[in-house]
C-alpha cells in the first residue's frame, strides 16, 4: 500500500526557524485545519506537543475535540461549539454570528483589512464589541489575515497599517495576531501576541526571493508500492486515451498511488520523482505508470516541487492527500 513518512528532525528544525522568528515557542500557534494540510491531524498534533507547541488552530469543532489534550489553547476558525471547553476558541467573522453563539463561550474577532473573504468591516468593531457584551460572550483576541504576505504587492503593508489602526481603537486588554507563515517572516520585528503557522512549519513556503530568506526541510514524503512490471513494445500505449506512446522497447510498472488517493490528474504525461523517474501516460483513479522497475517507488518529499510540474501551490499537492493513507513517524 502507498504511504507517507512524516521526517520529526525536520518538523522540530523548521519549528526552531519559526520559533527564532517569534522568539519564543509559546508564540507558535500551529495550524492543523484540513488534516495538518495532509500530514495527518493526530500525527502532527502529537508531534507539536513532544516539542513544546502550545497552541493550535483548527477549521471544525470535530477538529479541535479531537487533538484537545494536546494543546492549553485552540483556535477554531469557521464553526460553532458543540461542547463547552476552557481550551477552545472560537472565531466571529461577521456581526450575524454574534448571536448563535451560547453565552459565555470563548471568542475572537476577526476584522477584514483587505482579504474580503471573511471577518467583520473596521468601521463595525465598535457596534461588534457592544454586540459581544450584550450576548454574554467572552472576546478575548482581534486577529485578521494577509491576503498577500507572499508576494510582492502594496497589499501586505496596507493590511499592517490597518490592522495597527484596529489594535488601536480596542480594549488594550485583548490579544491581537496577524501573521500567518509568510507574514511572520516578512515581519521586521514581530511583536503581537502569536503567530498562525501552518506551511512554514511543514517546511513548503515558497517566497519571492526579494523576500527575507529562510531555509525549510519539508517534512512529508510519499511512497507507492509496485503492482506490476511488463515490457511495452515500441509504439505500444499505456493508460486511458493511450496518450503515452513508448519510444522505445521499455519497462513499465504500474503502483498502487492514484487520483482517488490524492495524486493530481494534472500532472499525467508530465511528472517526474524526485529520482527523475518519468509518469507513463495518465493517472489513474487508483494506481499511476512510471518507467521503472522499483518495487517501491519514491512519488515525491518535496509538495512544493511536485507543484512546479503542474499549475497549483504546494497547498493544494499535499490537503490532496487522502487522509486512509498510512502515515509514518520517522524518529
Amino acid at each position: 500500500m502507498a504511504y507517507i513518512t512524516l521526517n520529526k528532525k525536520n518538523f522540530f528544525y523548521n519549528l526552531d526557524t519559526i520559533a527564532k522568528k517569534t522568539g519564543s515557542k509559546d508564540k507558535i500557534a500551529l495550524v492543523l485545519k484540513d488534516n495538518a494540510y495532509g500530514h495527518g491531524l493526530l500525527e502532527m498534533a502529537e508531534l507539536a506537543k513532544e516539542y513544546g507547541i502550545k497552541r493550535a488552530v483548527v477549521q471544525l469543532t470535530s477538529e479541535a475535540l479531537l487533538v484537545e489534550k494536546y494543546f492549553e489553547y485552540i483556535l477554531v476558525l469557521a464553526d460553532f461549539p458543540s461542547t463547552k471547553s476552557s481550551k477552545i476558541r472560537y472565531t466571529i467573522n461577521s456581526l450575524s454570528m454574534i448571536k448563535r453563539f451560547p453565552k459565555e463561550t470563548l471568542v475572537e474577532l476577526k476584522v477584514n483589512t483587505g482579504m474580503n473573504r471573511n471577518g467583520i468591516e473596521i468601521e463595525e468593531l465598535q457596534l461588534a464589541f457592544e454586540m459581544i457584551k450584550k450576548e454574554n460572550l467572552t472576546l478575548e483576541a482581534l486577529f485578521t489575515h494577509h491576503a498577500s504576505a507572499d508576494e510582492l504587492t502594496p497589499m501586505y503593508k496596507r493590511q499592517c497599517e490597518l490592522f495597527d489602526e484596529v489594535k488601536k481603537n480596542s480594549p488594550k486588554e485583548l490579544r491581537f495576531h496577524s501573521c500567518n507563515s509568510a507574514g511572520l517572516f516578512r515581519s521586521e520585528n514581530f511583536d503581537e501576541d502569536m503567530a498562525r503557522v501552518g506551511i512554514a512549519a511543514y517546511g513548503c513556503m515558497e517566497l519571492p526571493s526579494k523576500i527575507n530568506e529562510v531555509t525549510l526541510k519539508p517534512v512529508l514524503s510519499l511512497y507507492a508500492q509496485k503492482i506490476n512490471s511488463r515490457k511495452v513494445l515500441k509504439g505500444e500505449s499505456v493508460g486511458y486515451g493511450a496518450s503515452f506512446i513508448s519510444e522505445k522497447d521499455e519497462i513499465v510498472s504500474t503502483y498502487d498511488f492514484g487520483y482517488g488517493d490524492g495524486f493530481l490528474r494534472s500532472l499525467s504525461n508530465r511528472y517526474q520523482t524526485p529520482q527523475k523517474i518519468k509518469i507513463a501516460g495518465r493517472i489513474s483513479m487508483d494506481n499511476s505508470s512510471f518507467l521503472c522497475e522499483k518495487e517501491e517507488l519514491l512519488v515525491f518529499s518535496d509538495a512544493s516541487a511536485v507543484s512546479a510540474q503542474t499549475d497549483t501551490i504546494s497547498y493544494e499537492v499535499l490537503t490532496s492527500l487522502k487522509s486512509s493513507l498510512k502515515r509514518q513517524i520517522l524518529l
